[in-house]
């Protein structure tokens, strides 16, 4: 680890500037230690060492901030906690807040005081990314999408072909040559977004989309300057570059004109976008932003497709990411969903907000140098599916896709991961 400069240190105690509110120091304020984030917390379940329990995030934090904000931290540092942020601190920050945390937030929710861990998580990664020590992995995510628009650096004519191929395929499968995935489009009620990964190793996610769409007479439209819902400027902990990506969608959105902008099945990119971007970029939104679990819910509640259960015999489960549930608070939409589209769902124990991260949030997908950790941890989820009986596990989640299919290779749980589009394209009727 090379010396830490004081151009480095200052950069990373400006964070404590940027975000200076009542928020901040209340939740630095705040741990009792008290310990019930420890068993919340998957890493520390499998571990078993105090290296682990999320109470330790927030001491790093907080004695920081002690060390350099308070007089009683820059005078009597040894008597109140205080922390030089000096390269043995570094050090441990890296490993404590890229390492060793998936900002699942479950410690957050069994907090007995209410302390949001996930919060000084990223403020700890704020820092980290202030004196540029994002791993280069997470970072090299983040590049491809400010350099290129999108997180895998996808050709636009590329995607452009994969999309007219996908067409194609739409109008033989439903037999009309008038169906279509309309492109650019403007003036349209929906803009559709897209996880990169899709066009690029999932192209039939698309597929299924497009024949609900194409099921429910929808007005919509994809744009090809700017589609991917992701944003690992969220998870990098660089809020500039967060700002940088959630402005190019702003702007993709306010040049097409469409009313309603849906995000695709991303847990992350659907909190960075609807609820972090406005903070980014300090505005409201002049347009409407749902997820498309809310739009399959709402197109089967009001009749505009129709779902038969019969046709997806298997058990299937469900997988709740974190951003989206714990996080996001849609949680009942997609069971409405799975409920009148599967013959037989069963839920994981636990569930619902209280459900255990895939083991791939947080960026940790993205950080191979974390891979044995990340695989390690997302035993306790291979166990939580194999309990279930279930054949097939849906999740809307792309980010949580991947992990579960690393984890059904792994732990050999002989299970099929869809999205629950796929689920609902495979259970349509088609009139």
């Amino acid at each position: 680890m090379k010396k830490l400069t004081e151009e480095q240190r200052r950069k990373a105690l400006e964070v404590f500037e940027n975000f200076s509110d009542s928020k901040l120091l209340t939740h630095l304020n705040s741990c009792v230690h008290c310990g019930l984030c420890a068993e919340s917390c998957m890493y520390y379940q499998v571990y078993k060492d105090a290296h682990y329990v999320p109470a330790k995030k927030v001491d790093m934090v907080s004695s920081i901030y002690r060390r350099y904000h308070t007089l009683s931290g820059k005078l009597v540092p040894w008597l109140t906690g205080a922390r030089d942020l000096d390269e043995e601190a570094l050090e441990e920050m890296i490993d404590l807040f890229y390492g060793s945390c998936t900002i699942c937030s479950r410690c957050t929710m069994h907090c007995s005081i209410g302390v949001d861990i996930g919060y000084l998580v990223r403020i700890g990664r704020a820092m980290l990314a202030g004196m540029g020590f994002v791993p280069a992995t997470l970072q090299s995510t983040v590049d491809a999408a400010i350099n290129t628009g999108n997180n895998m650096a996808i050709p636009e004519q590329d995607l452009i072909d994969t999309l007219k191929w996908l067409e194609e395929e739409l109008q033989f499968e439903v037999n009309d040559e008038k169906a279509g995935i309309p492109l650019n489009v403007p003036g349209k009620d929906i803009m559709y977004t897209l996880n990169p990964r899709e066009p690029m190793f999932f192209p039939l996610s698309i597929a299924a989309m497009a024949k609900i769409f194409y099921a429910a007479g929808e007005s919509w439209t994809l744009s090809t300057r700017m589609y991917d819902v992701t944003n690992y400027g969220y998870f990098s902990g660089n809020i500039q570059e967060a700002t940088a990506i959630a402005q190019r969608l702003y702007d993709e959105m306010e040049h097409i004109q469409a009313r309603r902008c849906v995000l695709a099945e991303c847990g992350h990119g659907i909190r960075a976008f609807r609820w972090e971007a406005p903070n980014y970029l300090g505005k409201p939104f002049p347009f409407e932003v749902i997820t498309s679990v809310e739009l399959l819910a709402e197109y089967i509640r009001q009749g505009r497709i129709k779902v038969d259960p019969a046709r997806i015999p298997e058990k299937v489960t469900l997988h709740d990411p974190c951003n989206l549930v714990r996080s996001g608070g849609v949680i009942e939409m997609q069971r409405y969903i799975l409920r009148k589209s599967v013959s037989d769902f069963v839920e994981m124990t636990p569930h619902g907000a209280d459900n255990y991260c895939c083991g791939g949030g947080g960026g940790q997908l993205s950080m191979s140098e974390y891979n044995e950790r990340r695989m390690k941890i997302t035993g306790l989820k291979a166990d939580q599916i194999k309990n279930t009986g279930a054949a097939i596990v849906c999740t809307p989640c792309h980010n949580c896709v991947d992990q579960l299919i690393q984890t059904n290779a792994v732990y050999k749980l002989g299970v099929k991961i869809m999205t629950l589009a796929e689920i609902v394209a495979d259970a349509l009727i088609l009139e």
